[in-house]
């Protein structure tokens, strides 16, 4: 849902009014929401599909490329989305804000032709616990 609402903030941002800071925050939180659930599902699938336990965003990325799920341009724009996403929840400051949201249409070209974050053709379901105990799966597409 995450992608899908980042995909729909991106589009439409280009529509609006150019220095509409709501568009770009709003995009900017769904973009830290899809980084971390692709990279979990890149954790996830590269431990069903290669047998490899990686603990790190960056990490996860190479592995994708050593095992050729992705090739090198694919790892640098990853890479750069990491980095990215790294920059948005330790500090704020208007022109990285700015700076990342005009490169979150690459981001989430990648991340459809990659296939979302259904991880290279893999749906994942992610247990969620409520405050009142109660787990339930959520998919994560």
């Amino acid at each position: 849902m995450a992608f899908k609402r980042l995909k729909e903030v991106v589009e439409n941002a280009k529509k609006e009014i150019k220095d509409c800071r709501i568009y770009r925050d709003s995009a900017i939180c769904r973009f830290e929401i899809t980084a971390e659930a692709f990279w979990k599902c890149a954790k996830v699938f590269l431990k069903i599909k290669e047998g490899i336990v990686c603990s790190f965003p960056k990490g996860c990325m190479r592995e994708l490329f050593s095992n050729g799920h992705v090739d090198e341009n694919d790892l640098e724009v990853l890479l750069n989305m990491i980095g990215n996403r790294s920059l948005t929840s330790h500090t704020y400051n208007e022109e990285v804000a700015e700076e990342i949201f005009q490169r979150l249409g690459s981001y989430v070209e990648l991340l459809a032709r990659l296939g979302g974050l259904q991880c290279l053709g893999y749906s994942f379901y992610l247990k969620v616990r409520f405050f009142k105990g109660e787990v339930r799966k959520v998919l994560l597409i």
